[in-house]
């Protein structure tokens, strides 16, 4: 029996869906979040999604989680307090950092490393020891008597996380394990963490701010992971407990605990793999997926081969950067509980600052006091004040009025009109950022479908894709639990890799698979101990490889068995499809990196439930659009979504009315519900 939940936690909402496999049928929920204590808002959530579908917590065989505890302590900067104990000579690597800067061409900014590092140089400890390539031979042995007294020190000072950072551990991680023992010996209440073992890769400027991270925000996100298993089991639930990582899999407790720092992109991740799966079942693959929450926006990039991943040059977060697989994923402060306003300047903004959970927009009634888009929506009459969230929220429209007048007289324009002006910058933020995830990658949006959820995203989808003109906009059957629906859809996955710098020509094969061979054989421990048999448990092997001189590498994919050179021919095939050219330049293989997924029953499908126009139709109402020649009043039809007639196509503008969300239609669009559940939506000259 299969009965499992997945949890997304956001900014304003926590999302929940239950997949119940025995009876085939899904149930959804919404809860505000509960920012000070996010578990307390997802146990809240169980309990009542169990509830509603009459079912008992303990009853549920899992959960799945995707969580933003550990980006928001980057982003907040409020982590444990950390120490570091690396090289002798290298005290000030995480420091300086390299010529890569957030900001390349400004000349006042703050670089994060240098302003916030993670570890004080007063806590910053040097030993003696010395790694040498390439063979990773001990020249100087680790001086474990200046180990000890470094952790010492460090115990005195109240240091919360140690983070060891040798030179070339990468290649040789004894004397990074040996100190951690010692550290752990003299500090057995610190969270302690090796470069090597997060990461064993070359680039040590990287590698140590990745391990520094994992130290600053480990004790925290442990503390929450561990806090949010013990309620889970007060209520009943008896089913495991895993987290979404950045890479798009889900991991377990324990692996999450230790590696915090691979659960950065967590939610974000399980909403673009919730897009690419109900996508697919209406047989689009090459996809923008868009979803938009009450605080951010966040963009990622499928293709027919799959999930863009992003690249060492642009695993950034918070202006860190790390050395973590990661999907290519690109965030906004674009949101429903952004706030619009007026600058020093004079101009008129949306976001990046949101209202959040509390207060959030006037609308919702717990006492916003700034106009956000949501109220913006609201006062143009795009969402229905009485059946928000199937009418579990009712809003107030005189709340989102008052808070906009200021605004309005402040620009001197009409209240409605400030409205709509709110929502222009807001697509206009939206179009932007997408651009940059297509046009500027080499990737033309006409050829994608925009796939729209979250709580705001259906709202805006239609409007953006006309700026980009993308050809039709999909919206999943629960749009505002997407996130979730993707945790229901990941399996275990777990990946590692090491440096092994070869050049064409002189590459050491036998070394290669000896390498590509341990590393599977640590991956499959993990998911042995996570209690996942040899026969699902897929391995994935591939090389990183770059011409000669270059600065970063593109991924090989390896073909089952033993690697032989003359694989690496597809390099120069990868080369021409993401630069438009190869060259003869000898190719260098960087890391070698195998991916292990342990597979687990997934959802398959959601059921789909269907009506008649006439039955799906709740009212008629006055909805003003800005339909190219000045905001004007439309009547328009508001359907609810589950009553909708599959493959009858309606024109817009209409709104239709989800559980969880509100897609608009606007004019000269149409909407038509699929087999698969979802509402695709194309341009009246597209149909």
């Amino acid at each position: 029996m299969t009965r499992v939940i997945g949890v997304d936690i956001g900014g304003t909402f926590t999302d929940l869906m239950l997949f119940d496999a025995e009876a085939g049928a899904v149930h959804v929920h919404k809860v505000p979040s509960t920012p000070a204590a996010p578990d307390e808002a997802m146990v809240t959530g169980i309990r009542e999604l169990c509830a509603l579908a009459g079912v008992e917590p303990g009853d549920v065989t899992g959960v799945f989680h995707g969580t933003t505890v550990a980006t928001n302590a980057v982003l907040e900067f409020d982590g444990a307090t950390v120490g570091m104990i690396t090289t002798r000579g290298f005290r000030d690597v995480s420091h300086i950092g390299r010529h890569q800067r957030p900001q390349h061409y400004s000349v006042v900014q703050d670089i994060p490393w240098q302003a916030r590092p993670f570890a004080e140089r007063a806590h910053r400890h040097v030993v003696t020891e010395r790694i040498v390539p390439p063979s990773g031979e001990v020249l100087v042995p680790l001086d474990e008597d200046e180990v000890r007294a470094a952790a010492e020190a460090l115990r005195a000072d109240g240091v919360e996380a140690v983070a060891i950072c040798f030179l070339f551990s990468y290649l040789n991680p004894a004397h990074e394990q040996r100190a951690a023992e010692i550290v752990r010996e003299v500090m057995p209440d610190a969270f302690v963490t090796t470069s090597a073992g997060i990461v064993p890769q070359f680039r040590e400027f990287e590698r140590f701010t990745t391990a520094l991270m994992n130290a600053f925000i480990g004790p925290k996100t442990g503390t929450y992971i561990e806090r949010l298993d013990a309620a889970l089991q007060r209520i009943g639930v008896t089913g495991d407990l895993h987290v979404m990582m950045s890479s798009g899999g889900v991991a377990s407790v324990r692996a999450a605990a230790e590696r915090p720092v691979t659960l950065l992109l967590s939610g974000p991740a399980a909403g673009i793999l919730g897009g690419q799966w109900t996508s697919a079942l209406s047989g689009r693959q090459r996809l923008i997926t868009f979803d938009v929450g009450g605080t951010s926006a966040d963009i990622g990039i499928v293709t027919e081969h799959g999930v863009a991943e992003a690249s060492a040059r642009d695993t950034w977060v918070g202006g860190y950067p790390l050395l973590v697989p990661m999907l290519d994923v690109h965030a906004i402060g674009a949101g429903g509980g952004s706030v619009a306003f007026v600058d020093d300047g004079g101009a008129f903004r949306v976001g990046p600052r949101s209202a959040k959970a509390r207060p959030g927009p006037a609308c919702y009634g717990h006492g916003g006091t700034e106009p956000t888009i949501s109220d913006a929506h609201l006062l143009l009459g795009r969402l229905d004040a009485d059946r928000f969230l199937g009418g579990r929220m009712p809003l107030d429209a005189a709340a989102a009025r008052a808070v906009i007048e200021p605004l309005a007289a402040q620009l001197g324009m009409g209240v409605e009109e400030t409205a709509q002006g709110i929502l222009t910058i807001a697509n206009a933020n939206m179009a932007r950022a997408i651009r940059s995830r297509t046009i500027e990658k080499g990737h033309d949006p006409r050829d994608f479908a925009l796939v729209a959820f979250g709580g705001a995203g259906p709202l805006h989808a239609a409007e953006v894709a006309d700026l980009l003109n993308v050809p039709e906009v999909l919206v999943p059957p629960y749009p505002g639990i997407t996130s979730a629906n993707g945790l229901l859809t990941s399996d275990l996955k777990y990946d590692q890799m090491r440096t092994v710098f070869m050049v064409e020509g002189a590459v050491d094969a036998a070394r290669v698979n000896r390498e590509l061979e341990d590393i599977e054989r640590l991956l499959r421990s993990w998911l042995h101990e996570d209690g996942v048999p040899d026969e699902a448990i897929t391995i994935t092997r591939a090389l990183d490889c770059r011409y000669v001189g270059q600065g970063y590498e593109l991924r090989v994919p390896l073909d089952d068995g033993l690697f032989e050179e003359a694989a690496l021919a597809r390099f120069h095939e990868l080369h021409t499809r993401e630069y438009g050219k190869a060259h003869g330049d000898p190719i260098e293989i960087v890391n070698a990196r195998i991916t292990a997924v342990g597979l687990r029953p997934t959802i398959d499908r959601l059921p789909v439930t269907s009506g008649s126009l006439e039955q799906a139709k709740v009212a008629m109402q006055p909805v003003r659009f800005d339909a190219g020649n000045g905001l004007a009043e439309h009547p328009t039809p508001f359907y609810e979504r589950a009553q909708l007639p599959l493959d009858v196509a309606f024109a817009g503008p209409a709104i239709v009315l989800h559980a969880d969300t509100t897609t608009v239609v606007p004019p000269g669009w149409s909407g038509c519900a699929d087999a698969a559940g979802n509402l695709i939506l194309t341009r009246g000259d597209r149909a």
